[in-house]
């Protein structure tokens, strides 16, 4: 809690991501922010700038720019975004080696500064990292979750909505398994104004947008051509971040740890979770038929390569 009274946010990472999060919690007046980034003179000057829109936007957090890790002493929620991005051509798992060393000095600044902090997770390959944060950290695991099913299923919902015509407030819907191309989005789960999706949509136009949402973040990357997402990966971390400092019970899609869940054990894997004041208070399991356990369960064995992958390259020492 900062002395102000108001929660604080602690961000790592002021990149784009972090930085319009960073907006994005300021403008909503939900916790003071501070962000933190090795590079000297940018998180200090994204602050002020940010700052200085207050008397615009009306609102009285502090916002703090650092490049000192004991700025985050007392945060209750820290974001970390660190990590390079991809490039066209690129999967979210070629980052492993580099993000998964540069998640280990985060976490260790984590565990020092901020030991009772709430950790989302942010950075790709996200499944991967989220682990590399909670080994180095030794957090309790309720406490450490990835954000990327909320950003899938917003993409997932976007589609749908824009190939039918109607508002995305009335598509329902949600996307389970790990950040990558093994994400399991459900359309039986999936709903319309009330209407089940295969009621509404032919399979093969279903089946397109289930492989458009599993390459949304490649299709962005292709089109910027340097750098990626970041609108809406930082509004999906901002609704994480308002449902555990609200404690609005929330059933979100994160990558949380699961315990036998599903029949997969000691794997950080998207799936629905309540969120809470306590992080990940309950994971929500969804009554899968066979085939769509079994897609889950193939998901979950990709992240377990990518685990090992971690320890193969010694991330963790």
């Amino acid at each position: 809690m900062a002395l102000s009274g108001r929660p604080k946010v602690s961000i790592i990472g002021a990149g784009n991501v972090g930085a319009t999060l960073a907006m994005r919690i300021a403008e909503a007046g939900l916790a003071d922010v501070v962000m933190v980034d090795i590079v000297e003179g940018m998180p200090q000057g994204k602050a002020l700038d940010l700052s200085e829109a207050r008397p615009v936007v009306l609102n009285d957090v502090t916002i703090v720019g650092t490049n000192n890790y004991a700025e985050i002493a007392g945060s209750d929620i820290v974001v970390t975004t660190s990590g390079v991005p991809r490039k066209p051509g690129m999967s979210r798992d070629d980052l492993i080696e580099t993000n998964g060393k540069i998640a280990r000095q985060v976490a260790e600044n984590i565990k020092k500064y901020a030991p009772e902090a709430i950790i989302i997770q942010v950075a790709n390959p996200l499944d991967a990292i989220t682990y590399v944060i909670a080994e180095v950290t030794q957090a309790p695991k309720h406490k450490i979750m990835g954000m990327a099913g909320v950003l899938d299923s917003a993409r997932y919902r976007y589609f749908i909505a824009e190939e039918l015509g109607v508002s995305v407030e009335d598509v329902q819907g949600f996307v389970l398994g790990g950040h990558g191309d093994t994400m399991v989005p459900l359309p039986r789960f999936t709903t319309v104004g009330g209407v089940p999706l295969p009621e509404v949509l032919p399979k093969e136009r279903i089946d397109a947008i289930v492989e458009r949402t599993r390459n949304g973040g490649a299709e962005i990357v292709n089109l910027l051509k340097t750098g990626s997402a970041y609108y809406a990966p930082s509004a999906s971390t901002f609704e994480m971040v308002e449902a555990i400092l609200l404690d609005r019970k929330r059933i979100l899609p994160v990558a949380a740890y699961l315990n036998g869940e599903y029949g997969i054990r000691g794997l950080f894997v998207g799936v629905l979770a309540v969120l809470g004041k306590n992080g990940v208070e309950k994971i929500w399991e969804v009554p899968l038929n066979e085939a769509e356990l079994a897609e889950l369960q193939r998901s979950a064995a990709h992240v377990q390569e990518l685990v090992d992958k971690v320890n193969e390259l010694k991330i963790l020492g």
